[in-house]
């Protein structure tokens, strides 16, 4: 708190402040100190003997004295972008602040009241009339470069510089930059604004541009549910192919299987993916694990005339073919059976390993003196089975 002589009489100034706020303060109350302070004491010691309801009458017989104050203080604030009205109830409702607060044995009614309107007011712009968020330091001093440029147009008789504005205002020059620039945000532009004579063109069709890629997002969502459905090992593949840019003779060596097994399964995939796209249920993937049928499966049952069918379900690959092998032995183990009889009609896929472990069960099957047949081979596994040298074991259904 620090004591000011102002007009003849002694008042202690409320908080901090610089000397443009002592102008204010003294350009205000020039002609209403005297008028003013003695009604805030009178109002004080008239209240301190009344009643309640006494009191609040004083309290609004000094209000209405006090509103034409509250009034000229609310000019000095308009032309920037506010209605002059809503300008008067805020300074209203900081007189109304000033009153209730005041304690006479603290100095000039006028004084603090010009500080507390002044603040009211400065807080309404901050606070409610910048359309985007701006620290309230960099609002305020916004708000003095302002001033201080249209004071210095008239003394200069040109626009000041950044550095006279920074000396007048005893701040840096980034700083006085920085309060320009964000007095844009004050008021931001609308995009609906119209740019054009006859309003059809506004300013938000003038940014941006059209996205083509907008339209695949759905398909780019789809394929990804799609490609979580697929086995691991054709998932790597695709990721392989499509996204790490290998061969299919890079893919073949890392996953030990031939080129030609990889191109079948790619091929197969991008059919799967293909036909997953176009309908609203996702197809089947053969030969992939279920809850009740983890993989590859191999049963044998007794066919007409004591022959031994063993069906064998799912893609018989490197990875399956060991399960197969064991499948077969343990059916041409068993007594008594005449003929085997090896049913792939639920087989999409045999490569080298599935091929090597059907050749070995034939010459198995031709050592015991069991006949030895595949039936319901599938038109690709046949053409591989065919010339595999297994032509012969070929049954047709």
């Amino acid at each position: 708190m620090v004591g000011v002589r102002f007009g003849g009489a002694s008042w202690h100034r409320f908080g901090g402040g610089d000397m443009p706020a002592r102008r204010q303060i003294g350009e205000a109350a020039e002609s209403t100190l005297e008028d003013l302070d003695a009604a805030a004491s009178g109002f004080a010691v008239r209240r301190a003997g009344a009643s309640p309801a006494e009191a609040v009458v004083l309290r609004e017989e000094l209000i209405r004295f006090c509103l034409p104050f509250a009034g000229r203080m609310a000019r000095r604030y308009r032309g920037r972008g506010e209605f002059l009205e809503d300008l008067e109830q805020v300074a209203r409702l900081g007189l109304v602040k000033a009153i209730d607060r005041y304690d006479p044995e603290r100095g000039s009614f006028t004084a603090y009241a010009v500080i507390t309107i002044s603040g009211e007011l400065k807080r309404h712009f901050r606070d409610r009339t910048w359309g985007v968020h701006v620290p309230r330091r960099v609002q305020d001093l916004s708000l003095e470069v302002g001033h201080a440029s249209m004071m210095l147009t008239g003394v200069l008789s040109r626009v000041p510089t950044t550095a006279e504005l920074a000396d007048h205002l005893r701040t840096t020059e980034s700083a006085v930059l920085d309060a320009v620039e964000s007095a844009a945000g004050h008021t931001p532009a609308s995009l609906n604004a119209p740019v054009a004579e006859d309003g059809m063109v506004e300013f938000g069709d003038l940014l941006g541009g059209v996205d083509d890629a907008l339209e695949s997002v759905t398909d780019k969502l789809t394929v990804a549910e799609l490609l979580m459905r697929m086995p691991a090992r054709e998932r790597r593949m695709l990721a392989m192919r499509f996204y790490g840019n290998h061969t299919q003779a890079d893919i073949a060596a890392e996953l030990g299987v031939s080129q030609m097994h990889v191109s079948r399964l790619l091929s197969r995939a991008l059919s799967w993916l293909r036909e997953g796209m176009l309908s609203d249920d996702p197809p089947h993937w053969e030969g992939s694990a279920r809850p009740d049928r983890p993989g590859m499966q191999v049963s044998a049952r007794a066919g007409e005339r004591g022959t031994l069918v063993v069906r064998v379900s799912g893609e018989v690959d490197r990875d399956s073919a060991e399960r197969l092998r064991a499948g077969l032995r343990h059916a041409l183990a068993r007594p008594g059976v005449p003929a085997m009889l090896v049913d792939l009609s639920a087989v999409p896929l045999v490569d080298a390993a599935g091929v090597a472990v059907l050749l070995e069960a034939s010459r198995a099957a031709a050592g015991a003196g069991i006949e030895f047949g595949v039936t319901g081979a599938q038109s690709y596994v046949a053409r591989v089975l065919a010339v595999s040298g297994l032509a012969a074991c070929l049954k047709k259904t």
